[in-house]
């Protein structure tokens, strides 16, 4: 029998796994500013700096500041502004608004954002075979209700429930997300439950520690995978492979 044939519920991270950022961070900030006239700044300093401000934002107010009831754009602002400071640019509020705006609009599409080949109709073959399909992630509301329809992985076709950070107030590495996953699938069980992520920390560790069996996806070949095979983890470079993983006959 299968590994398939043992699970009735499968978990699945976002970014890294179904899909990734397109371009780097400092395009982004560069057509916000080009749009209002200004020049580029520059890419090094604003990633380093978005790097940092984020950083601070997600140790401040976890969860894109779920405990505290602070609204999204709200957190964003704060973390945007305080990336460009971070870089060294220090706007008016009038000029600043508008490159958040910008900035805002666009990591709310599906512009920067790029899905992976296989995902769709790996989402979708599981779902036929009649495995219920969560998505479990560090993100906040936009994700489900925009981001992930416009790239076409939507609830009712590619999943079934989702977990996501800033709607649920719990984050990864926390193995509680994974206990929510399993209440949102119908209470199903750790041992038949599979979840598919790309970090050790974030991913496997947590689903591994509540009972959950785990595989890992390296899908750009990071240094850190001849580790995370040498701690005994299964690692796959796609979801083609995770496919023919599950069907496999021992």
């Amino acid at each position: 029998m299968s590994i398939l044939t043992k699970l009735k519920c499968i978990t699945v991270d976002v970014t890294g796994t179904l899909m990734a950022y397109k371009g780097e961070l400092g395009d982004y900030y560069c057509m916000a500013a080009k749009s209002i006239g200004l020049p580029c700044p520059d890419y090094k300093r604003m990633h380093d700096g978005f790097k940092i401000a984020y950083t601070e934002m997600a140790k401040k107010y976890p969860c894109f500041g779920h405990a505290e009831k602070m609204p999204n754009i709200v957190w964003w602002k704060t973390c945007v502004r305080n990336s460009f400071v971070q870089a060294g640019y220090d706007f008016d509020e009038e000029t600043f608004e508008k490159i958040f705006r910008r900035i805002y609009s666009t990591f709310g599409s599906s512009a920067p954002y790029t899905v992976f080949r296989d995902s769709q109709p790996f989402l979708r073959w599981l779902r036929s075979e009649g495995v219920i399909v969560g998505l479990v992630s560090n993100a906040e509301y936009r994700y489900p209700d925009v981001i992930l329809p416009a790239l076409g992985l939507n609830e009712g076709s590619e999943w079934d429930f989702g977990v996501f950070s800033g709607l649920v107030g719990v984050e990864k590495p926390n193995p509680k997300i994974y206990q929510i996953a399993l209440e949102r699938a119908g209470n199903i069980a750790p041992e038949e439950t599979l979840h598919i992520g790309d970090s050790m920390r974030k991913d496997y560790a947590p689903a591994k520690s509540i009972g959950m069996h785990a595989i890992l996806l390296d899908r750009f070949k990071t240094p850190d995978a001849e580790d995370w095979k040498k701690s005994g983890a299964t690692v796959l470079p796609d979801l083609v492979a995770a496919r023919e993983w599950l069907t496999a006959e021992p």
